[in-house]
């Protein structure tokens, strides 16, 4: 069973958007395999980024994390 983050959804949110293209919203979230990953493809050259930019604003259930106010 893996242990649930909880990280405050505002702020992933607009770390995702100003810094999203070098993983920090991963970092954030506990996960730095794919943090590191989105840091040296910068965001998947655009992609990665804008589609885990919507998958934070929809709140998507991320294994492992857990949304707070």
């Amino acid at each position: 069973m893996v242990k649930e983050k909880r990280v405050k959804w505002v702020v992933v949110l607009v770390m995702s958007a100003v810094f999203g293209h070098m993983g920090v919203d991963r970092f954030i979230m506990g996960k730095t395999g794919t943090g590191i990953l989105k840091l040296i493809t910068f965001g998947g050259l655009g992609v990665w980024w804008i589609i885990d930019l919507i998958l934070i604003s929809t709140k998507h259930k991320f294994e492992g994390v857990k949304w707070v106010s």
